[in-house]
């Protein structure tokens, strides 16, 4: 143990120079920093978000609709760029008042609905669809637990371990041996689960898998924090099976592309509006 301990004053004051890597998004209020209204399209769904493992699980979603033959969940996906603050426009701030994305307008309803929160946003549209939330109780039960796992395991991945392992100003062995051991432990808790599951509700592709394939077979296949050797993603062989067959889906391959802002300019599509746009207007496209 280090002997620069800490010890909390008694009543705590923000210091922004000490919030790591994105000490410039964070602050300790709510609400907005500046007016910014959001553009609108010509599609009753419109999102506002980004391609992190949060927003990957709507565009997920809406493109496995489509691939379903929904066609009223056509949709527009707008970027918010998060590190430039656009989640705090007064315009975003009024469809999510916690300024995280994603963030959901339907304008099918009147007055339009907003959503925010993943977990909500696949429930409605799963509901609203009526796919990928089985009817029968024992298993929409099933699904429902495991995308409240999600919603409540999920933080402690990414605003713990991948924190503290990746993001952190400074390394500290405390927080992040804290941190493997517990998603070591979920990684546990989903590799017993699928090892007589294909799906997490059983045999039916849920918006339980929407939920938890982005950000945990991102982490066992290397594709965020870079820790798949640190934490023996390897030896998870259940969830490498279902993350590398889910990955296999066309819908989940079109997802991972909307409001990407990294990585291969041809698998970035910083805006969707048409299914066409896949084709034609990916960044490399866009570039060139």
């Amino acid at each position: 143990m280090s002997d620069d301990t800490y010890t909390p004053p008694r009543v705590w004051k923000w210091d922004q120079e000490n919030g790591g890597k994105f000490a410039n998004i964070n602050r300790p209020i709510a609400g907005p920093t500046h007016d910014q209204a959001l553009p609108v399209g010509e599609h009753p769904l419109q999102l506002y978000s980004l391609a992190t493992p949060n927003g990957v699980k709507v565009t997920v979603m809406l493109e496995e609709l489509l691939e379903k033959g929904h066609t009223g969940a056509q949709y527009d996906a707008w970027m918010i760029k998060i590190t430039e603050g656009d989640q705090f426009g007064s315009g975003f701030v009024e469809v999510n008042p916690n300024s995280k994305i994603p963030a959901l307008m339907d304008h099918s309803v009147n007055p339009p609905q907003r959503v925010f929160e993943s977990g909500s946003i696949l429930l409605y549209l799963a509901e609203k669809f009526g796919a990928f939330l089985p009817r029968e109780l024992a298993t929409r039960t099933e699904t429902l637990s495991w995308l409240f796992w999600q919603m409540g395991s999920a933080p402690l991945l990414g605003g713990g371990f991948g924190h503290f392992y990746a993001y952190a100003p400074e390394k500290y062995q405390y927080p992040i041996d804290r941190y493997t051991m517990e998603i070591k432990r979920q990684l546990d808790v989903l590799d017993r689960r699928l090892a007589d599951n294909e799906y997490l509700a059983g045999d039916e592709y849920t918006i339980a898998d929407m939920a938890v394939w982005p950000w945990y077979g991102a982490l066992v296949t290397n594709k965020v924090y870079e820790a798949a050797e640190f934490i023996e993603a390897h030896t998870y062989t259940n969830v490498l099976r279902w993350t590398n067959q889910i990955g296999e889906r066309p819908a989940v391959k079109r997802g991972l592309m909307v409001n990407r802002a990294w990585g291969e300019p041809s698998s970035q599509l910083h805006e969707r509006h048409d299914a066409s746009d896949f084709e034609l207007k990916t960044q490399d496209k866009v570039q060139g």
